[in-house]
Formats: C-alpha cells, structure tokens, sequence
C-alpha cells in the first residue's frame, strides 16, 4: 500500500516515514541482517536471511502495491533508522483486524522514533477502516511491551516457548491489542 511521505522533527533532526523504493532494497537486507544480530528478540537468526537484491526489489513492489499491506522505513537525516508493517488479511470476517510490527536499530532506540511510527500506522489503518491492531512481543522484552503499553496496547495472551534459541533456551511472547 502506498502512502505518502510523512516529515517529523526529533531533537533537531527530520525524521522521513515513507514507503521503501527499489532502491531501498540493499539497505533494507543489510537492516535485517544487522537488527537479527543486535537483539534476540526478533524471529529469524542473522543466518536465515538469504533473500538476494532481486528477491528484495520484488518484496518492496509487492508490498507498495497491495491493498492491504503496508511497509513504511523511517530515515532520520537520511539514515535508514528502522522499518514498521501493517498486515491485513483479505478475509472478510478479518478485515477489521490487522498485524503491525516495528524494529529499530538499536541506537535509535529511546529518542521516540518507534512511538512515532506507531502513531502513523493507527493513522493510515484507521483510514483503512481497520479497528485493532494486533502484535506479538518477546516477554522478556520489557522495553518494547511498555512501549505498547503506553500506545493503549494491552496483552491479552501469552504464548509459552513461542521461540527457541540456539542454546536451546526459549522465549514466551504476550500477543497484544489495541482497539482504534
């Protein structure tokens, strides 16, 4: 889904949300690899990202041109800074509910860049008619849950040994909500 740009101003600096481009397509892998290595709260292990530049360029085209799909990055001062989605289904009896999540780099984390990203994604799903949104976090991710928290996200599950780590370690994630 395409949408159009938005400007916002943190500490001084401009902070772009907008759709990603083909030419976005390198720095969107490089993100994914560098983000999967820097938290163990995400899902996929750095290892397990293997789409090539073309694969990427395609994901970027398919989700610009689904209805109802969105990806937005956010650029601060022209540095790629994190990415957020919004995912609906295309069932009826689901077209009020959509998943979002979000991921930042972690030094742009704590300078409100994630709380603005969200605001925008109720925005453009409450223009979509969407009425909750949906998201699953680590547990043990107190960071993000209170993040979510504080947006009016509540957990209403929890799933237990939702991942398993290397170490074979598992993580539980609380599913959230937010009613728009």
């Amino acid at each position: 889904m395409r949408v159009e740009s938005s400007i916002y101003e943190i500490k001084g600096k401009e902070l772009i949300l907008r759709n990603p481009e083909e030419s976005d397509a390198e720095r969107l892998l490089s993100y994914l690899k560098t983000t999967s290595r820097e938290t163990p709260y995400l899902i996929r292990e750095p290892e397990e990202i293997t789409l090539t530049l073309e694969e990427e360029k395609e994901f970027i085209k398919g989700q610009n041109n689904s209805e109802h799909n969105l990806l937005l990055i956010g650029l601060l001062n022209g540095e790629h800074v994190g990415n957020c989605s919004l995912m609906r289904m295309d069932l009826k009896r689901y077209q009020h509910r959509a998943v979002m999540a979000i991921a930042l780099y972690q030094k742009y984390a704590g300078l409100g860049i994630g709380s603005i990203m969200i605001e925008k994604i109720f925005s453009i799903a409450k223009a979509q008619g969407i009425e909750q949104i949906e998201l699953e976090v680590a547990a043990s991710n107190q960071r993000a849950v209170a993040l979510y928290q504080k947006l009016g996200f509540k957990i209403f599950g929890t799933l237990p040994d939702n991942m398993k780590y290397k170490d074979g370690t598992y993580e539980a994630a609380y599913w959230m909500m937010k009613k728009l």
